[in-house]
């Protein structure tokens, strides 16, 4: 009887790239953990997972700080965040020999607290509340009373200085070292403007076709749904209550907005498919991705999914069985911020300008119940 050949799994190569791939010794985590893990999750949609996406904004910002003289070694650099760029900003000071004070947000969970206490960082956390925008607007309060009354602190200003476009120019390298000559489509967080916004300038700055999708939460003055209240919103971090310099406008050719319950299926649906788990932010951009890779087939969809899903667990993960099928989900799509309606909207954005401060205000309306209806407006 012949035998039929096995493979040594012990021994055999994971693939082919790591015949060919040289390991590499870091001198700091920040080196080891700021590229993202690239994985493809379907014919033209591929996912970069990050630990920390910041850690490019913050590494390049303070290295370029440094550089112009702006700051100096043991200067302590302060800043506000809702989580993921507070300890990319702790660990870009540790690196450099900076001290760090962070004004968290109140969704900053004990886990990610401990991490920045033990690098060195003092947190000053805000109180538990329901309200997001007055959580954040307190925020930026308490920055402001600090540096009045310690004027030798420097603000990075996440929201508004553009030196954090900087580190995305790295990033951009690496994406188009791996996703070469083919027409890209880049799906993320709006959140700040810079980790989407630098990525794709840097990219376009290279020759690069490439389309940018953001991703919006209802509630957001950012792309207009401030009118809108979302209750279980945790998505803090992809949205924003007050307007944010770093947000361009003129780069995005296209906007979603999702609800809480759509970014939860997106992320339990990622984890179900894909064994990836990853934050609400980047299951909203998978969600987005997928009906759009059906759409554009002939495009390479481009996740970016900038944290893992460790602070939802509780909240999001979980209540798996509470998820809603991501199949059977599709956006409104409308032409106008006029017919933006939750649970989920899409609409051509054209590369426009839009002033956030100017926009008159509009009533505040309830988000649609979980598996509410959706409407198509258009063929486009």
């Amino acid at each position: 009887m012949t035998s039929t050949p096995t493979t040594d799994l012990a021994t055999a190569p994971a693939s082919a790239a790591d015949l060919t791939a040289a390991p590499v010794v870091h001198d700091h985590i920040t080196d080891a953990i700021k590229a993202p893990d690239l994985l493809r999750l379907s014919g033209n949609v591929v996912l970069a997972r990050f630990e920390t996406l910041k850690v490019y904004a913050a590494l390049g910002a303070v290295r370029t700080l440094l550089e112009r003289g702006t700051v100096r070694p043991g200067q302590t650099l302060v800043d506000s965040s809702s989580g993921i760029y507070a300890l990319a900003l702790a660990l870009a000071c540790h690196r450099y020999g900076l001290r760090c004070h962070i004004v968290a947000s109140t969704t900053v969970d004990a886990t990610m607290r401990a991490q920045l206490e033990i690098l060195g960082a003092t947190v000053d956390q805000m109180p538990p509340s329901k309200d997001l925008r007055l959580d954040q607007e307190g925020r930026v309060r308490r920055v402001r009373g600090l540096l009045a009354e310690r004027p030798g602190m420097h603000w990075m200003r996440q929201y508004h200085d553009a030196v954090h476009y900087t580190g995305y120019r790295e990033f951009a390298a690496l994406v188009d070292g791996a996703l070469p000559g083919v027409p890209l489509t880049v799906v993320g967080a709006v959140g700040t403007g810079s980790s989407s916004g630098g990525l794709v300038q840097a990219l376009r700055g290279r020759g690069r076709s490439v389309r940018l999708l953001g991703v919006q939460p209802f509630g957001s003055v950012t792309f207009g749904s401030e009118g809108f209240s979302d209750p279980e919103a945790l998505i803090a971090g992809i949205g924003s209550s007050i307007p944010f310099d770093n947000v361009r406008h003129d780069l995005y050719d296209s906007l979603h907005w999702l609800d809480f319950r759509h970014a939860m299926a997106g992320a339990v649906g990622l984890l179900r498919e894909h064994a990836v788990f990853a934050g609400l932010s980047t299951g909203a951009a998978h969600l987005v991705a997928g009906w759009e890779a059906a759409r554009e087939p002939g495009r390479t969809h481009l996740v970016i999914g900038p944290d893992t899903g460790h602070r939802y667990t509780e909240r999001v993960f979980a209540r798996h069985h509470e998820a809603l099928d991501p199949r059977a989900l599709k956006p409104r799509e409308i032409t106008d911020l006029a017919d933006l309606a939750p649970p989920w909207s899409a609409m051509e954005w054209h590369r426009r300008r839009y002033d956030v401060r100017r926009r008159p205000a509009v009533p505040t309306q309830p988000t649609a119940p979980p598996g509410a209806p959706t409407r198509k407006d258009r063929t486009p």
